[in-house]
């Protein structure tokens, strides 16, 4: 017999190679994906590629390298999957179901917890060669215009929407689910009913209101880092004036979390540079904060401000969640129910539940009102334990990166724990948030770019 050639030289280092194309291709062509109705879906159809060439060149002889942290995410992941073995419990104030009612919803959050687990790995064994760190941070920071640019359209255009080609091909069944809708039919608000009558709240291209806000925040630091690297004055005149502009959408969304989230994030920002000695970033806050004020009190913006904290309708539902999340933990604290139930009626009267004429009339989501209450409910403990121990190793492990980078990516990641409170991460700002990780990782690894 006559033994087998070995493969050319250049294509085996072809195959060590692993390709910028799938994270490029998401993150920069978001809009299209979206307007074609694929949103979400992106992600775990673009991380089935990612995965194949992760094996492909695991096979070729270059090992994959796991981030600093990797059994917190480990515990996590095992958890969720554990979890599933109470898919079938109903705590008290549930709609009774079986397990197999809720083995969609199940199924739909591993599977974008997994594509996550590829989209970290993927990004975090790129090299610089294959994708320099700051053409990725220019791809998150384009991804902040283009929730600007939604926004503005959400306020121009609230009522803005059409069919997708991925929806035209859907059974009208399947199409028609409010859930369903959300990921397959763009629209540019959530139109809703918070400071009286019905108003256009920006959604897109995130889906949902609160999702557009935890992303603002999650990605706004990248356009400022994006900017200031650049040797062209008129980028930076361009993100200013983007960043000017975002704070009309960011006001007209009605969305409080969005507005702790800003504060956070700037506190953080300015508390890393005050240890490094960069004591101006004060005088800086104190100048942008007081021409905010002033602008929104010459503004129709403040009295949308000031009506939105005086009407806080929302507060008694989640007040009411938060509550059912943590007697459910309660019951079941080592590894939760496996995914979120809906509860029978309202939070003032069991007998009130959602119709077809009112979408939002009881029969609420418990863990839907926030990641942490998500975690605890459907994972517990192990699997609240796991996620968070994961991001928190994260900013402590790579505490010492003083770079621009490091410190916009641990600032999304500390931003993020503030909006679990409020916002569920899956999937877009849990998609920000492990490319966040990646790149503290990778400046870990291959030193400040």
């Amino acid at each position: 017999m006559t033994a087998l050639a070995a493969p050319p030289a250049h294509t085996a280092q072809k195959n060590l190679t692993l390709p910028a194309w799938p994270i490029t291709a998401l993150l920069a062509l978001y809009p299209l994906w979206w307007a074609l109705g694929l949103g979400v879906l992106i992600f775990p159809i673009m991380a089935a590629p990612m995965l194949v060439l992760m094996l492909r060149r695991r096979a070729a002889g270059r090992p994959l390298v796991l981030p600093p942290g990797f059994a917190w995410w480990g515990l996590f992941l095992a958890a969720v999957v554990v979890s599933s073995a109470a898919l079938g419990a109903d705590p008290a104030g549930t709609v009774a179901e079986h397990a197999s009612d809720r083995l969609i919803s199940y199924g739909y959050r591993l599977g974008l917890y997994l594509t996550m687990t590829v989209l970290l790995l993927y990004a975090g064994n790129l090299t610089e060669l294959e994708l320099p760190r700051r053409r990725l941070v220019k791809l998150l920071g384009w991804l902040f215009v283009v929730t600007v640019a939604g926004g503005l359209l959400g306020m121009v255009a609230g009522t803005f929407e059409f069919t997708s080609p991925v929806e035209m091909l859907l059974p009208p069944g399947v199409r028609d689910k409010g859930f369903v809708q959300s990921m397959v039919h763009p629209y540019a608000a959530q139109i809703m009913d918070l400071v009286g009558g019905e108003k256009p709240r920006p959604a897109a291209p995130w889906g949902y209101t609160n999702t557009w806000g935890n992303n603002f925040c999650l990605l706004a630091g990248w356009l400022v880092v994006a900017a200031w690297a650049s040797r062209r004055p008129l980028r930076k005149t361009i993100a200013v004036v983007v960043l000017g502009i975002s704070i009309a959408p960011a006001v007209v969304s009605l969305n409080r979390g969005l507005w702790i989230g800003i504060g956070v994030l700037i506190l953080y920002v300015a508390f890393r540079y005050v240890l490094l000695g960069k004591l101006w970033i004060i005088g800086a806050v104190v100048v942008a904060g007081t021409a905010l004020v002033v602008a929104l009190m010459a503004s129709p913006l403040g009295d949308t401000v000031n009506a939105r904290m005086d009407n806080g309708k929302s507060n008694g539902v989640r007040s009411f969640l938060m509550e059912r999340a943590i007697d459910g933990f309660l019951e079941s604290p080592v590894i939760g129910y496996g995914s979120t139930r809906t509860t029978i009626g309202g939070r003032n009267s069991i007998a009130v539940g959602e119709s077809a004429g009112c979408e939002r009339c009881g029969n609420f989501t418990v863990g839907g009102t926030g990641q942490l209450w998500q975690l605890m409910f459907a994972h517990g403990a192990a699997g609240t334990l796991g996620y968070l121990g994961f991001f928190a190793y994260g900013l402590w492990r790579f505490r010492r990166d003083r770079s621009p980078i490091g410190i916009a990516a641990s600032a999304a990641i500390v931003t993020s724990f503030s909006a679990m409170l409020w916002y569920n991460s899956l999937a877009t700002p849990l998609a920000f948030m492990v490319l966040a990780f990646a790149l503290l990782w990778r400046n870990d690894l291959e030193g400040d770019a």
